[in-house]
């Protein structure tokens, strides 16, 4: 154990952050799951805990694996990556799978293991590495938006259409991303404007076609997402069935008060559907409180200090988009799902980074952590030149896109 603590790099606030949200999920997970247990009949308490535990153990074996990588083969990674996460989306909008209730084109069965994965995680991923190292090759150089279709909007495109028709939220959510790294990345402002412009009018249409008329839309998923909108900007006219959840999680809050009822003494963990996953917020405040609330808050906040620390101290363009851009979407879905549970955001989906109960959301968070600690290594910040090597073969391809 020694050994393997010895050997982990990157930046130690990370890495404690991240051990700290894990280790406080299995409170919530182990208390929130008698919602599965006893009110849908599934397992047991002990066996969804487990289950977690594995889920965890798992995911900080990816983190542990892909922090090894020096941070510039991401460069030739994503290359090969993202063909294969377009193949992956296009595939999965051909299998219906239901999962938690939710019957929708999202996810793929991984073979052998019975494991189910949601492609668009891993699409956003690869989606944000390879924004990175389009954003740093241009650094500084006289770029044309014509030039820039190919390379970067048409392959952002293609995993955005790809992952929206099933899940409206995590295509709102990344392209919001990719404008933020675009703009940090010093993309030409003139042009990002138009395109902010342009998304703005066709979001505008598609809502007008959504609340007019839903049903020339392709699949059942646009009716959910009226859904969900109607009951948050007019709750008063909406069905009961679009606010029961949200209206069930502010009684968990209002019954926490400021320092809750205790570790497993929530009571709306057994009517919230959804209490081990996207309204986990909603229990961990009906038992630790405001304050327990406030902490998890705090230590999210901190992990956003951290990867703007160690993307400032980054000497490498690359190195700085990559710990942005794969960092500040964990933060950020983080403060959505909190956001969603306190009514401040429409229902989303969105599970809690490293608290929900979750297998894909857990592995794909953890991989961006990895990522994030290979950038933020000592001998990837520090003043000492340390070129790419060119010789590798996935560089030089790298270097030839």
């Amino acid at each position: 154990m020694l050994t393997l603590l010895k050997n982990l790099k990157g930046d130690k606030a990370i890495w404690g952050v991240v051990a700290l949200l894990a280790l406080f999920s299995f409170l919530p997970v182990y208390s929130a799951s008698t919602n599965l247990v006893y009110v849908l009949g599934k397992g047991t308490t002990a066996g969804h805990l487990f289950k977690h535990g594995l889920l965890l153990f798992l995911g900080f074996a990816i983190i542990y694996a892909v922090h090894r990588i020096p941070a510039h083969y991401f460069k030739g990674l994503s290359i090969i990556a993202l063909p294969i996460v377009l193949l992956l989306l296009a595939y999965t909008l051909t299998v219906e799978t239901n999962i938690g209730g939710v019957r929708a084109n999202r996810w793929i069965q991984i073979p052998f293991i019975g494991v189910n994965f949601q492609t668009s995680t891993l699409a956003s991923v690869v989606l944000m590495v390879w924004i990175a190292r389009y954003l740093s090759k241009i650094k500084d150089t006289a770029i044309t938006f014509k030039e820039s279709v190919l390379p970067l909007w048409l392959p952002t495109a293609l995993v955005i259409l790809l992952i929206l028709p099933e899940n409206f939220s995590t295509a709102t959510i990344l392209s919001f991303m990719v404008i933020v790294m675009c703009f940090l990345g010093g993309y030409p402002l003139k042009y990002l404007f138009s395109i902010v412009g342009v998304g703005l009018v066709m979001a505008g249409m598609f809502l007008f076609v959504l609340f007019k008329t839903p049903e020339i839309l392709p699949g059942q998923r646009a009716i959910t997402w009226r859904s969900r909108l109607e009951s948050f900007w007019n709750p008063d006219s909406a069905s009961a069935d679009s606010t029961h959840q949200p209206t069930l999680a502010k009684i968990a809050i209002a019954e926490g008060g400021i320092v809750g009822k205790g570790a497993g003494k929530s009571v709306m963990k057994n009517m919230l559907s959804q209490s081990t996953s996207d309204f986990i917020f909603a229990i961990i405040i009906e038992e630790y409180g405001l304050l327990g609330g406030g902490a998890l808050v705090f230590f999210y906040l901190l992990l956003l200090f951290r990867i703007v620390v160690v993307a400032n101290a980054a000497e490498k363009i690359f190195t700085k988009l990559l710990i942005i851009g794969v960092g500040l979407p964990i933060v950020f879905q983080a403060f959505i799902n909190m956001a969603v549970v306190v009514q401040l955001f429409p229902v989303t989906g969105q599970p809690l980074p490293l608290i929900s109960m979750g297998g894909t959301s857990i592995w794909m968070t953890c991989l961006a952590i990895g990522i994030v600690l290979s950038a933020s290594k000592k001998n990837e910040t520090d003043g000492a030149s340390q070129e790419v090597d060119e010789t590798h073969p996935l560089e030089v391809l790298s270097g030839q896109l």
